[in-house]
């Protein structure tokens, strides 16, 4: 699921089912969640860029100490595309890769 197209609510709802530590708001997708440590927050920041750019699609990242949010939205599609998807799926790995809850 790495497409630029629009997905519809259906699409969106089943593709969330597979994700269940994501939410939505709106035209988003988000996710937080707690590393075990500052430096591996970092770790995970690290993996998930090298993902965006091997996608060539780039969450919104806040870090707060061990704390990240990742925000995902296709801006160029105005909504949600598999590519959300696709990225939200990775970086979930690279939260389970350093531990992150």
């Amino acid at each position: 699921m790495s497409n630029r197209a629009r997905l519809n609510e259906d699409e969106i709802t089943a593709a969330l089912v597979a994700l269940p530590q994501w939410t939505r708001e709106g035209d988003s997708i988000f996710r937080t969640a707690d590393a075990p440590d500052f430096p591996a927050a970092i770790r995970v920041v690290v993996a998930v860029a090298e993902q965006a750019e091997a996608l060539d699609h780039h969450p919104d990242i806040d870090v707060r100490w061990r704390t990240l949010r990742f925000v995902l939205s296709t801006h160029s599609a105005s909504g949600l595309t598999g590519l959300d998807f696709s990225l939200a799926a990775r970086i979930d790995e690279a939260l389970r890769a350093e531990s992150a809850a």
